[in-house]
């Protein structure tokens, strides 16, 4: 655990830098994993890491970056980030958006701290849960689950008299099953992250059985009839598309230095339907993405992002606030004391509208109804996504289970093709994470409602 004479061994140390700004973020993390594949337990400890990241400015310069794993060396580590800082000329400085000074303890409750829970306990609960998925079928060929929790306490303080202190759960399950049946092979994936305690982990049994299930179901499941097709997201992906083909573009970091990414998110300008509300809220409450402060010691919030189809909005660190001239919206965040923030998502969302998923099926002929992500990739405003699975839609009813759903397409004409969102909004609380920087995986969180799209090119079995 941290020391308890931290914030004044940071504070001497702070006083003893000749930058213009210092500042010093220390964490200690106890974790633990636990892993089973097949019957065979795979793995199960616990860990701790702890350590700190110093960043100086001196003004005219760049920054100068530092990180440690001992408390003794903060002086040092100031010291020689401020060389680098010095060394480093720029001819448009770094300036930083004026931020007051904040003086906080965040101690969130939890429900049963995983610290007092022990492995054998953990790693019983696990192999129940990873035993329910064998039990399924004999066609269930292998299996992959996991544990783990993270109990971090994080400490920042900087040259202009800020000290905040945060302690930072986390815990999550992850259920995967691979069916097989001759040459044909198929897996699903059920995740779960959450910043609460042990008992959020409980009565998780459907999870693991539903990964099973849908493994085995998919072996007999056809290709998606491929075209340019109505489309239907159900919350999961719809949520990852916003996050991946949206939120990305919204990081203002990306943008600040790419001009062609510049060009593109003018704000005001139209990027959606009337429907379209989007936005990043750091301060959702018990979500992954969620915590009181960045980690540059700026509140998190709630900023909107496309109001009515219309860009509003971007997220923001000190740093390209102040270079856009706009205000800090507390995206500053890094995997771990290793490395500097940068800008990143918290939770990202797109609001829901009103009626039911029956509703949105109702009035579709032929069209896809695309269930959770597997993987993408989006390049500016181009996107490909896999859905996990999907349904066809037939005379405005769900029908076959299909699986291979790609779905590609150019975000601004696919926003502006939503022609409904169903008033069941939710947020997803999958595990996993978001890489950008070299640090992955950051945890997030993305929320949203059914969404229909009057047309995406769905890849598949094109019908004769």
């Amino acid at each position: 655990m941290l020391p308890s004479d931290l914030r004044d061994r940071l504070a001497e140390a702070l006083k003893g830098s000749r930058a213009d700004y210092a500042e010093v973020r220390v964490e200690h993390t106890r974790s633990t994993r636990v892993a089973f594949r097949g019957a065979r337990l795979e793995g199960a400890g616990e860990s701790v890491d702890g350590g700190g990241c110093v960043r100086v400015l001196s003004r005219g310069h760049g920054w100068g970056v530092a990180s440690f794993t001992a408390l003794d060396g903060i002086p040092a580590m100031l010291a020689a980030a401020e060389e680098m800082s010095r060394a480093i000329h720029l001819e448009r400085p770094v300036r930083l958006a004026e931020m007051p000074r904040r003086e906080d303890v965040s101690v969130p409750a939890v429900d049963g701290d995983p610290r007092e829970v022990p492995l054998g306990e953990k790693r019983r609960l696990l192999e129940h849960l990873n035993g329910l998925m064998l039990a399924v079928s004999p066609k269930i060929a292998d299996t992959g689950a996991s544990y783990f929790d993270n109990w971090t306490e994080w400490a920042f303080a900087n040259s202009e008299g800020s000290w905040l202190y945060e302690v930072r759960p986390e815990i999550g399950l992850s259920a995967q099953a691979t069916a097989r049946d001759g040459d044909t092979i198929e897996r699903s994936l059920e995740s779960l992250g959450l910043r609460h305690g042990w008992r959020s982990v409980q009565d998780r049994e459907g999870m693991f059985r539903a990964a099973a299930e849908r493994a085995l179901a998919l072996l007999a499941a056809p290709t998606v009839e491929g075209g340019t097709l109505p489309v239907v997201l159900d919350p999961r992906l719809a949520g990852v598309f916003v996050h991946e083909a949206f939120g990305h573009l919204s990081e203002a970091d990306f943008v600040y230095e790419n001009p062609e990414a510049r060009a593109m998110m003018t704000l005001g300008r139209r990027f959606g339907s009337e429907l379209v509300n989007i936005g990043d809220d750091g301060s959702a409450a018990g979500l992954r993405g969620t915590l009181p402060y960045d980690d540059e010691g700026t509140p998190t919030q709630r900023t909107p992002l496309v109001d009515h189809g219309v860009l509003v909005g971007r997220l923001h660190s000190r740093e390209t606030a102040a270079a856009m001239g706009e205000a800090p919206t507390g995206n500053a965040r890094a995997i771990d004391f290793r490395h500097p923030p940068i800008v990143r998502m918290t939770n990202t969302y797109i609001e829901g509208g009103s009626g039911t998923l029956d509703d949105l099926v109702r009035d579709i002929p032929l069209g896809v109804y695309a269930v959770d992500a597997v993987g993408g990739q989006t390049y500016l405003e181009n996107f490909s996504f896999t859905a996990a699975h999907g349904y066809m839609i037939r005379g405005g009813k769900l029908a076959e289970l299909v699986k291979d759903v790609t779905l590609a397409g150019n975000l601004f004409q696919s926003l502006a093709a939503i022609d409904a969102l169903a008033g069941d909004f939710q947020w997803n609380q999958m595990g996993g994470g978001c890489g950008k920087g070299g640090q992955f995986p950051l945890p997030v969180t993305e929320g949203a409602p059914h969404v229909r799209f009057r047309e995406l090119l769905v890849g598949g079995e094109v019908a004769a």
